[in-house]
């Protein structure tokens, strides 16, 4: 399956419809600017936003990790403390310009189309990563950031011994073999296309490695030959059209591309540009405490049901994440949204003070869990839990909340490692 497609051009449609969506997006204001909520619900498929995140937090990471120097020292308590509510109060004002976040978006792009195309690929970049070894529990860390076949590759985890670290050629392996096994788990490639083409013309013979380069429906007039065209004529004419070289503004929806066979006879090699490079965030001074480069690992639940983010792109209505900036107090950046649990949350919980605020306390990463994991991915929803649980008096009032009322709602099952979180961290309100 991993050589019947082509990685570049999976790549090149990356570029055109980021380069389409922001076009869409920052058309009225080229100078906007992207938080939390809005990186979110950026496009409709909940993959894509999720890649955008991880690379983010990924490169903020990296950031923090080198502002650690060899004169100071980096394990005291009061300083991871101090590190820790710097990282959770810069990251509500985490903003992304057009420039930042168009190259992270054609990356996030292509990477969910690989997701389907090549999850072996994908289950050694985005999950086993550049460590020569992994344990279970380090390799379901990431699980939060995948939405498609996301039971495919918790599957495979959850057949790991827990505890035991292993190579990462056998982890390799094992991924395939188990690939193999249980193949017909996979999400339909064609369903993918479907939701990626509704947003960008595409066909799944666009991506193969010898079909055509993206030929979109062109309802170009045929009466372009000078004189008495031959038969063959035509042919030789349609073959350089570049028109799918350009993102288009709006393509006709309907996928009328050509056959397959007609299709590799009117295809031209289309050059593949270089990727583009995610920006480097520069944070002033944003330290990480000594674990904080490998996120604490919760699974993000895929959403029962879909997001109303067709709302978020249209061309002359009000962005979305404005609205929700409108709905809440405090601005909702990435770290609001997207708080994941890294190993922030886990140097938090070893100094455990007790804390003032349920919205304070929580960092980056145990939000972005809560939020997927106990709120279904609904920012608006956690937000307000959240508040209500700040303004109850007693502990015994807030864990009833939790655990009759929220639970009951959402139908929390098998979620009890996070349950647990936010019941640690009510503890340490009323302690």
């Amino acid at each position: 399956m991993k050589d019947k497609y082509s990685q570049p051009k999976r790549e090149q449609y990356g570029r055109r419809l980021a380069a389409h969506l922001c076009d869409q997006h920052f058309a009225a204001q080229p100078t906007a600017t992207l938080d939390g909520p809005a990186v979110l619900r950026f496009t409709p498929i909940r993959q894509v936003n999720l890649f955008v995140v991880q690379q983010l937090l990924a490169q903020w990471t990296g950031e923090m990790a080198r502002l650690r120097s060899p004169y100071f020292d980096f394990e005291a308590e009061d300083v991871r403390q101090a590190l820790t509510q710097f990282m959770n109060t810069l990251s509500r004002r985490i903003r992304l310009s057009r420039e930042a976040f168009e190259p992270l978006l054609a990356r996030a792009i292509s990477d969910t189309l690989g997701v389907v195309m090549d999850s072996a690929l994908t289950f050694e970049e985005k999950l086993l990563g550049a460590q020569p070894t992994a344990t279970q529990e380090q390799l379901r860390e990431p699980l939060r950031y995948l939405d498609i076949d996301k039971p495919l590759f918790q599957g495979f985890i959850d057949t790991l011994t827990p505890g035991t670290p292993l190579e990462r050629e056998f982890l390799l392996n094992r991924f395939r073999l188990y690939q193999e096994a249980n193949y017909k788990n996979h999400q339909p490639l064609e369903k993918l296309i479907g939701e990626f083409s509704a947003l960008l013309p595409i066909t799944v013979a666009d991506l193969w490695t010898d079909g055509p380069v993206a030929t979109p429906p062109a309802p170009v007039p045929a009466a372009a030959p000078v004189a008495p065209a031959a038969p063959a004529a035509p042919a030789a004419e349609a073959a350089p059209q570049p028109a799918e070289l350009e993102p288009e503004p709006a393509p006709v929806p309907a996928q009328t591309a050509p056959t397959a066979a007609k299709a590799k006879a009117e295809a031209v090699p289309e050059p593949v540009a270089p990727a583009v490079a995610p920006p480097q965030f520069t944070i002033p001074a944003p330290a990480t405490p000594s674990a904080a480069p490998a996120p604490e690992a919760t699974a993000v639940t895929p959403e029962p049901a879909r997001r109303p983010l067709n709302e978020a792109a249209p061309n002359g209505t009000v962005p979305l994440y404005e609205k929700l900036k409108a709905e809440h107090a405090a601005p909702a950046s990435l770290s609001e949204t997207l708080r994941p649990e890294n190993t922030v949350t886990t140097l938090a919980d070893k100094s455990a003070p007790k804390v003032e605020s349920l919205r304070e306390a929580i960092s980056i990463n145990q939000r972005f869990s809560f939020i997927n994991e106990l709120f279904n991915g609904e920012n608006m929803e956690y937000h307000t839990a959240i508040q209500h649980l700040d303004s109850l008096h007693s502990a015994e009032a807030a864990k009833r909340y939790v655990t009759q009322e929220l639970a009951g709602k959402y139908g929390w099952v098998r979620k009890e490692e996070h349950i647990n979180k936010l019941l640690k961290l009510l503890d340490r309100k009323f302690a």
